[in-house]
């Protein structure tokens, strides 16, 4: 007797197995696609937790996008630009994690050459900007991805980088000038504050 006639045999001898059979059968095909998509890829395997942490939050972003735009939620273009944004940011959190060997990225922003007064008063001028150019004592240029298109990825200082930027005196104000009324020289470094 085959492998296959009994089953069928079995099956139809009991027919509440039948039901059982086919629901075990489809939850087990529904969780596997998403047991697999949750879990990191071989490349994000080297790195740390908070580094895959955020490969796998650009990850679900991604899923976001995909579903809106299955949904007919946001158009093409819309749905292009945040693509290869999301892309951009991983590369650059990747080749951030690969230099500095440690286990933390720095919070990033990527924008297009149109949108970079979302993130800047007055745009600085980015063709030939270098990298790790400090802007506006905010934002370090971390560097240009292309990715689709041109995108200027930029990392948010912390509040003790910033301090210790106005300590040193090499604090950068890019967009609007100084008035008259603020003293100069006169810094003053934020406390931590401890929670009980």
């Amino acid at each position: 007797m085959s492998m296959n006639f009994k089953i069928q045999r079995f099956m139809n001898s009991r027919p509440g197995y039948q039901l059982f059979f086919f629901t075990t059968l489809c939850l087990l095909l529904a969780a596997s696609p998403t047991v697999a998509q949750n879990r990191p890829d071989k490349e994000e395997e080297q790195f740390g937790p908070v580094v895959t942490a955020y490969l796998g939050y650009l990850r679900n972003e991604q899923e976001v996008v995909d579903d809106r735009v299955s949904r007919r939620e946001i158009s093409r273009t819309y749905y292009r630009r945040n693509s290869n944004r999301i892309r951009a940011l991983r590369e650059i959190a990747i080749r951030i994690a690969r230099e500095s060997g440690n286990d933390y990225l720095p919070e990033l922003e990527a924008v297009a050459p149109d949108e970079l007064g979302t993130l800047f008063e007055h745009p600085p001028n980015v063709t030939g900007l270098p990298v790790g150019k400090v802007l506006n004592n905010t934002f370090r240029f971390v560097g240009s991805v292309r990715s689709g298109e041109v995108f200027y990825v930029f990392a948010r200082l912390d509040p003790y980088e910033q301090a210790e930027l106005k300590e040193k005196g090499t604090a950068t104000f890019e967009s609007a000038p100084r008035s008259g009324n603020v003293k100069q020289g006169v810094s003053t470094r934020p406390r931590r504050v401890a929670h009980p």
